[in-house]
């Protein structure tokens, strides 16, 4: 029986070439963001970690941040050693993954009990001014739709995947971001500045003509322009928090082992079904 392969969602090699010319320019913002973001969730834990991995493209935003982290390359298989590390953080990258599970497996294995994952990508609302206004002009212009931005998942899904990985105590929340610019071509601009391009390995090769681009503008403004002509781009950033299974962790009681009512607890009265 032949072996049906699913298809790749990114192009890696274009991705690496993207983060390497992002890497010499300093338009790593939204990554800047997602480090501060991480560094207050760490304190909040309040529990030193001696062993942390970072997996990220862009070293210099954590190699001050987490003194001593093993810095990873965000690669289909990742160079994490099992049970090596209390703490990784999967560094706003883990939406170009083609296998998000796998990822997250990778990163449980290579924590020891008790240790911590934070994960943090873009969430399904990250440009959805963007999408819409794009696929718009390209269905009004050309008849016809091709990838443009990447597909981004919902929080209920992601936070799905911390269970079927195997990890405890699962949380996932989001923080959403409205950046504000002059026109299309600065916010295409900022995106590519952050390694943050089309590539997508289903992306049409042709440069987006030039007409679909001014249709593109024309919608996002009369639908989400503000009064002084700017348009707004929304960035959610999803956080997801789980940790390796341990026997010191709370536990979960078995239904029907309660040793008082909630109605009491509520100074209510219970009323039978």
């Amino acid at each position: 029986m032949t072996k049906t392969m699913t298809p790749a969602l990114t192009d890696r090699t274009r991705l690496a070439a993207q983060r390497r010319r992002a890497a010499r320019t300093a338009d790593l913002f939204l990554h800047q963001d997602t480090a501060d973001e991480v560094e207050e969730r760490l304190k909040e834990v309040n529990r030193s970690f001696t062993d942390p991995a970072v997996i990220t493209p862009f070293p210099r935003i954590w190699q001050s941040r987490i003194p001593g982290a093993r810095i990873v390359g965000d690669e289909p298989v990742l160079a994490l050693e099992p049970g090596a590390h209390d703490l990784v953080i999967h560094a706003l990258t883990l939406h170009w993954a083609d296998d998000p599970l796998g990822q997250i497996i990778q990163c449980r294995r290579a924590l020891r009990p008790d240790g911590l994952l934070i994960a943090a990508l873009f969430g399904g609302q990250t440009l959805h001014e963007l999408r819409t206004a794009l696929a718009q002009a390209e269905s009004d212009l050309l008849g016809g739709l091709s990838p443009r931005v990447l597909p981004m998942g919902e929080i209920r899904d992601l936070g799905g995947l911390l269970q079927r990985a195997g990890l405890a105590l699962p949380v996932a929340d989001s923080v959403k971001r409205r950046v504000l610019y002059r026109d299309l071509r600065h916010l295409v601009a900022d995106l590519r500045g952050m390694g943050e391009g089309n590539a997508l390995a289903s992306r049409h090769r042709a440069p987006l003509p030039r007409a679909v681009l001014t249709r593109a503008e024309t919608i996002y403004r009369s639908q989400w322009g503000d009064a002084e002509g700017r348009l707004p781009a929304t960035i959610e950033t999803v956080f997801l928090t789980g940790w390796a299974p341990a026997d010191t962790q709370p536990k979960p009681l078995r239904p029907g082992s309660a040793a008082s009512r909630l109605a009491e607890a509520l100074g209510t009265a219970e009323e039978p079904l």
